[in-house]
């Protein structure tokens, strides 16, 4: 199984930045990629960026030039490094892997709050 943590989450005034970060551990044989998600109350959860296990990243429009995820040498911390927030990144954010076929599976970390203060 593969367990994720999240952590970094906070109280930040716009305009400034926050890193969270998300530790991985578990067996990863087959895993494709983790994103970070995350679900304002009332919304529906969304991406907000992903990166594969060939290290390609692809964020949501309202991440793109703000948010950067990365990730360590061996994969067992991912972060999404976060500047220039605005009250509206206020959210729950939640870090996931995937595993391909024949697992096909997707693993959820529990979430940390960011609260975006104007």
């Amino acid at each position: 199984q593969v367990q994720l943590v999240e952590s970094g989450g906070g109280l930040v005034q716009a305009g400034g930045s926050l890193r969270l970060s998300c530790a991985v551990s578990g067996n990863l044989f087959g895993f494709t990629g983790m994103g970070w998600y995350r679900q304002a109350p009332g919304k529906e959860r969304e991406m907000v960026a992903r990166i594969t296990s060939s290290d390609n990243a692809n964020y949501a429009a309202s991440a793109q030039g703000r948010f950067i995820i990365s990730r360590d040498n061996d994969w067992n911390t991912v972060y999404l490094q976060m500047k220039n927030l605005k009250s509206e990144d206020t959210a729950v954010y939640s870090c996931n892997l995937d595993k391909g076929p024949p697992f096909s599976r997707r693993f959820w970390g529990e979430g940390t709050q960011v609260t975006v203060f104007s």
